[in-house]
């Protein structure tokens, strides 16, 4: 198989951006690490660097916040008249499908991601999602009403509401989906007059840095977006514990979140965390193998795994369940792997060496507690290429089966009734998603109301629209994104009381 990227296969726009210098974006201007720091990006396909980006210290951390809080109070913005915020994000979002190929062709190089993949979730999602919130820009209203006061009965009083932007806004993007996640955060901000500074994972932080620079180009005020690069456990920390910071967006892992969540307790900021996942998918009597059985293989091996809500438990009704294992197993030693930007890839490398190391730990762990296990293999040679796995015969307690892998890994279990199943689904600490497989409507309700999960998915898996709001239960997080939910959590609500005279 070839392995690494074919650099002369990308645009030149793409090729310049990759070999640009490149800064962190504050205040709409481009600029260093104050004190110079830069971290390497590195191709997965390859190993090799093909960038380098500035390491934030607490300086440029506290430097981003200023300005995102001056922006805050400017009169440009401020008094930016809603149909103008949303003719911004709709240029925006013109800007951003003007680049979809150079934007996909970086974000492959950078991820490591499948180009078809990269084209569709990371270059043309953003521009839906944007001209989708950029209409709620305009539609964002309090409310009147008539008031008892039954204590002051001779009186009489009306409320009413208004929606005011929630402030400085910290988001947290993870490596998975680098500019569609970024999008998604940024949307919502623009729509609500807040402001934003934006730190990508630092494995996957290029398309954030073009994206701020699309933002300066179509006109958005300088400090209302405003972008730092670095490590997470330090520009992270210091973004996240900044006194200047009133709402925290973060998807990442529940670890991280859990601290995320402390830190802003302590000044009681704000704050929506997207965190980890471990989702059952589940195979009932009444499924329809046909679409079942790839329906599964795909939604654990799509994007190689890396997905917080993959099918990564996959329960299957025990009359199916040799048919269903040995049809999934068929469909990921098919599975073509090879480099992001070569057509004939089915499944992309891993973000890094350091991650399949982790994910090779769980399946070894498997194989060692005497499970059945297909596939599950590092590549040798460069890169980042893991064979996808199926397990089998695993304790469903076993780590393996409970903690999120994030790789192309699936644990198969076998049940013999819908209660059964029920149990072993919700028989995790997560509660992100969870999909149920059946041609019987009321099988498919008994489980939509009994999942613990903050999405459930019929005859289908993984699918996200920006009309619906999204979030996690138990561990995997707190708070929605997407929709009219999404927006309305980046405002604050003030309520009026108005005091009228006596009827003479």
């Amino acid at each position: 198989m070839t392995t690494a990227n074919d650099l002369s296969q990308i645009s030149e726009k793409a090729r310049s951006f990759i070999h640009s210098q490149k800064g962190l974006f504050i205040d709409g201007q481009s600029r260093p690490a104050s004190d110079g720091s830069t971290i390497s990006v590195v191709d997965p396909s390859s190993g090799e660097e093909i960038a380098r980006i500035a390491d934030a210290s607490a300086q440029d951390v506290d430097a981003a916040v200023g300005a995102a809080r001056r922006a805050l109070t400017d009169r440009a913005w401020v008094d930016m008249q809603p149909y103008r915020r949303e003719a911004l994000m709709l240029a925006l979002a013109a800007a951003i499908e003007a680049e979809v190929e150079s934007l996909a062709e970086i974000e492959t190089l950078n991820s490591g991601k499948l180009i078809a993949n990269t084209r569709l979730f990371d270059a043309e999602l953003p521009v839906h999602s944007l001209r989708y919130v950029a209409g709620w820009a305009s539609r964002l209203n309090g409310e009147t009403m008539n008031l008892s006061v039954p204590y002051l009965p001779d009186l009489r009083f009306s409320g009413f509401t208004k929606r005011y932007p929630v402030g400085v806004v910290a988001a947290i993007t993870p490596w998975n989906v680098p500019l569609c996640m970024a999008v998604w955060k940024l949307a919502p901000v623009l729509a609500t007059g807040c402001t934003i500074v934006l730190k990508p994972a630092e494995q996957t932080s290029l398309t954030a840095l073009r994206l701020a620079e699309l933002c300066a180009e179509v006109g958005i005020p300088d400090g209302v977006i405003n972008v730092i690069t670095g490590r997470g456990a330090s520009a992270g920390r210091m973004l996240v514990e900044h006194p200047g910071v009133d709402k925290i967006n973060f998807t990442g892992s529940t670890e991280v979140g859990r601290g995320i969540a402390i830190s802003a307790a302590r000044s009681f900021k704000k704050y929506n965390l997207e965190l980890g996942g471990k989702s059952p998918l589940i195979i009932t009597e009444t499924a329809d193998l046909d679409q079942a059985i790839p329906g599964a293989a795909w939604a654990i091996y799509g994007n190689s795994g890396q997905n917080c809500c993959a099918g990564s438990r996959m329960l299957v009704h025990e009359k199916h369940y040799d048919a269903v294992l040995s049809g999934v197993r068929e469909i990921a030693a098919s599975l073509q792997l090879g480099p992001g930007l070569d057509p004939a890839s089915q499944l992309a490398p891993l973000s890094s060496r350091m991650h399949r190391d982790r994910v090779a730990l769980h399946v070894d762990a498997a194989r060692a507690a005497g499970a059945d296990v297909s596939g599950g293999e590092a590549v040798d040679g460069p890169g980042s290429y893991f064979t996808p796995a199926v397990i089998a015969g695993l304790d469903p307690d076993h780590p393996t089966a409970q903690e999120e892998i994030f790789g192309p890994v699936l644990c198969a279990f076998s049940f013999t009734s819908d209660e059964e199943a029920i149990t072993l689904a919700n028989q995790t600490r997560f509660g992100l998603g969870a999909s149920v497989w059946t041609r019987d409507i009321d099988c498919a309700d008994r489980y939509f109301d009994a999942l613990q999960a903050g999405t459930v998915w019929i005859n289908t898996h993984n699918i996200l629209d920006l009309a619906l709001p999204f979030g996690g239960d138990k561990e995997s997080g707190v708070g929605l994104e997407l929709g009219r939910e999404g927006v309305l959590a980046h405002t604050k609500l003030r309520s009026g009381v108005k005091a009228h005279p006596k009827m003479r």
